[in-house]
């Protein structure tokens, strides 16, 4: 019998130099391919009767993420042992039964749910996610300037920029982005989310020393639903493991909130499981830490902690109970920030971040274009001696610093202001020079 890693090995030999095609976590044919123990799914079947009351045994394989034909002989055995009973049938075997919990099978699960509490689908071997961690890595050379040009389209960015930006993403290695406020350093990291790359899978959970760790996250991870299966077939007819969900290559994104203890598994002391740190969700996808510099932790502190996950791609992650697991660290890490990178740390501790770039404020006629183009998305009337006119007044003359946030703050000032006023959808000079006022703070006279 042929392992999952010959099996991913294959599916990946056949992907290899085509970067529209992914590789797929494969179906397992036996509960032992799985490498999840049959006392695992018996629980998982338990508790979700005991959630649910009573259902389907074709829906219960559909949410284990198994094909049925695998619990099949789980839940005879659950017959047998008189744990669960079968109300009635279609006349499809086990498959069209409608099963619910017996008085034994409730005090058994009673007992399950006191370990602990997770109820979804039977969660991923740590060997077998690191397995699909390190199919799901992108290529050697997999961008280039015309698709890193695409995902930028929407945003208003010279070429030196993206010069900058793509020998660091194409490596995959970390990434430190400086400059003003204001000038777009986060906007420019997500417009890496857009960059064309194949989708990828992920757990929704994973096993590792009889704990359960929750990798997916809702709030991070875009799954890309299937057609789900009819409750009356056998099997999913899938091209993979339901245990794992299809999804877009993460982008997670943590800011001044991050604190050390977030880097780390986190437990919940009520369902007794534990919930995958930023870095393993945002594996194979990126993750930018934000404002760095202005968290609670120190820069060398939050560095140090990845000083080992970056330069080996492996990271290492406590248990409550003292125990340690080891992951894979795939994720590309971006620092942005908008103080003075010596303020940072020294000149040895910015030699671990591999790249570095400042990214200036624009000129005048990035910020027309800036401008222009925002206008344009809003639908407003304007001409272009009218924006030429408002950036000879208020910064040419009046000494604003340029910044790449402006058009988008002074246009939405004067759009508040024709709503409120029901004025038509055109800007004029009044109408901008009371949106620049209302959107900046003056400098004021400490004896006024």
């Amino acid at each position: 019998m042929s392992t999952i890693a010959d099996s991913l090995q294959a599916l990946n030999s056949q992907i290899q130099g085509n970067k529209d095609s992914g590789v797929a976590p494969p179906v397992p044919e036996s509960l032992r391919e799985t490498g999840i123990s049959d006392a695992v799914v018996e629980q998982l079947i338990l508790k979700f009767l005991y959630n649910r009351g009573e259902m389907l045994g074709r829906e219960l394989g559909t949410e284990l993420g198994l094909d049925f034909s695998l619990i099949d002989e789980v839940l005879e055995s659950l017959k047998r042992s008189h744990t669960v009973g079968v109300r009635k049938s279609l006349g499809m075997g086990n498959s069209s039964g409608i099963f619910f919990l017996t008085d034994a099978g409730r005090a058994t699960t009673r007992e399950h749910l006191e370990n602990n509490q997770y109820v979804g689908p039977v969660p991923v071997p740590l060997s077998q996610y690191a397995e699909m961690v390190q199919l799901q890595r992108l290529k050697d050379n997999w961008l280039n300037p015309e698709t890193l040009k695409q995902a930028f389209s929407h945003l208003v960015i010279e070429k030196d920029i993206l010069a900058k930006i793509g020998p660091a993403v194409n490596s995959n290695k970390s990434f430190l982005i400086y400059g003003q406020p204001g000038n777009g350093k986060t906007a420019l990291a997500e417009a890496l989310f857009n960059v064309d790359t194949a989708p990828i899978y992920m757990p929704y959970a994973i096993e590792c020393q009889g704990n359960i760790i929750q990798v997916y996250d809702p709030i991070y991870h875009q799954k890309l639903e299937d057609k789900a299966p009819s409750v009356l077939t056998m099997s999913n007819d899938s091209s993979y493991d339901h245990r794992w969900f299809r999804c877009k290559r993460p982008f997670i994104v943590t800011g001044g909130e991050l604190t050390m203890e977030m880097l780390d598994l986190s437990y919940n002391s009520v369902s007794k499981v534990y919930d995958a740190p930023f870095q393993v969700k945002a594996n194979n996808g990126i993750y930018l830490v934000d404002d760095f510099g202005r968290q609670k932790a120190t820069p060398a502190e939050i560095l140090n902690r990845w000083i080992v996950p970056m330069e080996r791609h492996i990271d290492y992650l406590s248990f409550q109970t003292g125990g340690k697991m080891t992951v894979p660290f795939e994720a590309f890490l971006i620092f942005s920030t908008n103080l003075r990178p010596d303020n940072l740390g020294d000149e040895a501790f910015l030699r671990r971040i591999q790249y570095k770039m400042f990214l200036r404020s624009p000129n005048p006629n990035e910020y027309m274009m800036i401008f222009e183009r925002y206008a344009h998305s809003k639908q407003l009337e304007f001409t272009s001696d009218l924006v030429r006119q408002f950036v000879e007044k208020h910064y040419v003359q009046g000494g604003k610093r340029y910044r790449r946030c402006h058009p988008r703050d002074i246009i939405s000032h004067a759009i508040d202001i024709i709503n409120f006023e029901s004025l038509p959808k055109k800007l004029t000079e009044d109408l901008l020079d009371h949106a620049f006022t209302s959107a900046f703070v003056e400098n004021i006279d400490p004896n006024d």
